[in-house]
């Protein structure tokens, strides 16, 4: 009969266990009981399928701003690759506060791009190299889907006592979008940019 201690040093070993599989141990559209959130499983159930979808079209916004930084070119290059970037960071904040959410209430987050690309609602973009204004509008588009996906699902929320998922949704998400909304579009009014329109020639 083998003794305690040899049983225990037959269990831990210093080699690496590699290429382990197993089955799921939560299957994708479930959610668990583990926390005491008071609020029913059909509660939970629509909430974190609403916020996948939320997540998936966030992470295509996410992904559409650091093709649009890498591929921006022409004479407002420096000032359109930072503030691609700039917003690149704030979408990827927003993603995994999205993703967390949905993990809290007991439900699993998608995460592969593969999976991703099934989902989301944004058109998808060409490899190759667009425009400015295209580049612009693409992504504006890419905000408004957004945007009206959080304002119905912000009532929703709310209507069925998720206040925890409504504030997220409205302070985090809405209002993030309507910011970089608001930046971008700025970039596709035309404006003289050395010398003013003359007033009398204009009249």
């Amino acid at each position: 009969m083998p003794t305690k201690t040899a049983s225990r040093n037959h269990r831990i070993n210093s080699q690496p266990r590699l290429h382990q599989k197993a089955q799921e141990i939560q299957p994708y559209g479930t959610v668990t009981h583990a926390l005491p959130l008071e609020l029913e499983e059909p509660v939970r159930l629509e909430m974190t399928e609403k916020l996948n979808q939320l997540l998936a079209d966030t992470m295509t916004l996410r992904d559409l701003y650091k093709k649009s930084h890498w591929q921006v070119a022409g004479p407002t290059f420096y000032q359109l690759h930072l503030l691609f970037d700039k917003h690149y960071g704030e979408q990827a904040e927003l993603v995994d506060g999205i993703a967390e959410r949905i993990q809290l209430l007991g439900g699993i987050s998608l995460a592969m791009a593969a999976d991703i690309a099934e989902v989301t609602q944004i058109e998808r973009p060409p490899r190759g190299r667009e425009e400015v204004p295209v580049q612009i509008s693409r992504l504006l588009d890419a905000h408004q889907i957004i945007i009206r996906e959080c304002r119905e699902f912000a009532e929703r929320a709310q209507k069925l006592g998720d206040d925890g998922t409504n504030d997220l949704v409205v302070s985090d998400v809405l209002r993030g979008n309507e910011m970089q909304v608001w930046f971008l579009s700025q970039h596709l009014v035309s404006m003289p940019l050395v010398e003013a329109e003359d007033l009398e020639a204009a009249s």
